[in-house]
């Protein structure tokens, strides 16, 4: 097309859908740049076009979070000026907290070490990156932030290129995780990103086929922090909806045996160490971001019984209704959209929610819902939460320039109805595929693997069936050869 009021030229299936064509907001923005592309546009497909570009965005976004950093590096990470900046970042900090300046092995520190919180494999990044450490330089804390900062934007890079990679005809709309502005402020607070990236790469291998890979790769995930393990969730309701349930238990079994061979040596070598982790999550209270630390600000609080109890019955109830909704839905859902809703489910049912958490979505958002407005929205309020926790906490030694409570709560339900916002939005797409970005020019699933395609199997709904006629695309499933369930 060649301006905002002409219609979609039809695409091939071959060819790469452009946002400024198809995207609205995507569309007005772009005026700022010459425009739409028009069709006597020379057409530069292929992988490595988007890849180049794209790699060359997360690499600024990165960098642009490490200058963001910067009052920390010059200062320290220390003390009360991390928070009222906005820069604290734990990396720093636990290197010496944990005894890794002083030259200690995760799991297998001293009694007088505190023992590492994390999963095995970020121990494992943790001790890595501090061995790589000069000795004998002015700061060492700081070294270790900045090695540790561009391991991270390289982990950054390949969920990046996994993305581009699952997204399918549509490359382009994985800048929207290559320029997100929690990528850049929360990219560098902890470790997180080995896992996002980890989870991205076991999205790309099911999306080739591969359930084995991709269930390694979540194994390895949910290794490196707990979350990944919840999109096996994912894969179990879409596997009943289509009856290829041979590919997912194949994925969780490889999940299950790649997370034992790297927990077990280290669980039966120093079990009370490894066990930190899980006594902790466990023991740990309601804390900052979460609904039931905002109820807890402005009324009362979980009783001490139900603190564990609520949040994980709440986060079961979601899933549930997720389930039913896949199962009745009447188009099968998206494997994004469904690994989306689970994983949003978690973060808002969660006791704790640490400004980090927020990149465990980011890819999947992406996937899920296509659109910049919404991601924008979303993105928006987190945004708003992430500077808002800072101050609240500094608050607590200078009350006369921390946030006031009332303001963090309001920050809070931001946080929160943002990311319901976009629940929504996919909740919608997946209800009524009419209104679902990947699939208005026919696609169905890019990121399925064995799912793309599939007929049904099993609903929760009687289906209509059509006993003449030409085969072709289904009513529920979006595929030829549909049978109800």
């Amino acid at each position: 097309m060649s301006g905002p009021g002409a219609p979609d030229r039809p695409v091939t299936a071959r060819a790469v859908v452009a946002p400024t064509l198809t995207d609205p907001l995507a569309r007005t923005l772009c005026e700022v740049v010459g425009g739409p592309r028009g069709r006597r546009a020379l057409h530069r497909s292929g992988w490595w076009m988007p890849v180049r570009v794209l790699v060359a965005l997360v690499l600024m976004t990165m960098a642009l979070g490490w200058a963001q950093k910067g009052y920390c590096r010059s200062t320290g990470f220390a003390g009360q000026g991390p928070f009222v900046h906005a820069c604290y970042s734990d990396i720093p900090v636990l290197y010496q907290a944990r005894g890794l300046a002083a030259g200690d092995v995760p799991y297998a520190a001293p009694r007088s070490v505190q023992p590492v919180e994390y999963p095995v494999l970020t121990g494992l990044v943790m001790w890595a990156n501090a061995r790589l450490v000069p000795a004998g330089v002015r700061d060492p804390g700081v070294w270790y932030f900045d090695i540790t900062a561009l391991g991270l934007a390289l982990a950054a890079v390949v969920a990046v290129v996994s993305t581009i990679g699952v997204a399918g005809r549509r490359p382009w709309d994985v800048a929207m995780l290559a320029v997100a502005p929690t990528l850049a402020l929360a990219g560098t607070v902890n470790w997180d990103l080995w896992a996002v990236m980890l989870t991205s790469l076991s999205m790309l291998a099911w999306a080739r086929r591969r359930p084995w890979l991709a269930g390694v790769l979540l194994g390895l995930g949910t290794a490196t922090k707990f979350y990944p393990v919840l999109l096996l969730g994912a894969l179990i309701v879409l596997g009943l909806r289509t009856g290829r349930m041979r590919a997912v238990g194949q994925a969780v079994a490889a999940a299950v045996v790649s997370w034992l061979v790297v927990n077990l040596p280290v669980a039966v070598a120093s079990f009370r160490q490894w066990s930190t982790f899980y006594r902790f999550s466990q023991a740990r209270g309601v804390d900052f971001g979460s609904p039931w630390y905002a109820a807890q600000l402005v009324h009362h609080g979980l009783p001490p019984g139900l603190v564990n109890l609520v949040p994980a019955g709440s986060f079961a109830v979601a899933c549930l209704a997720i389930a039913v909704l896949v199962l009745r839905a009447p188009r099968r859902a998206r494997l994004a959209q469904v690994a989306f809703l689970v994983l949003a489910a978690f973060l808002l049912t969660t006791k704790v929610y640490s400004p980090q958490y927020v990149l465990w979505l980011l890819p999947l958002a992406v996937l899920a819902r296509p659109r910049w407005r919404d991601f924008l929205i979303w993105q928006a309020g987190e945004v708003v939460y992430f500077f808002a926790v800072w101050l609240y906490i500094d608050g607590f030694s200078s009350p006369q320039r921390g946030l006031p409570v009332d303001w963090y709560v309001a920050a809070t339900a931001v946080h929160l109805l943002a990311t319901g916002w976009l629940v929504v939005m996919v909740v919608r797409d997946l209800w009524s595929s009419r209104y679902d970005a990947v699939r208005a020019d026919g696609t169905d699933d890019p990121a399925g693997g064995v799912f793309d395609g599939a007929p049904d199997w099993f609903v929760l709904r009687r289906q209509p069936v059509h006993r003449a006629g030409p085969v072709g695309v289904g009513a529920t499933g979006g595929n030829p050869g549909h049978q109800a369930g």
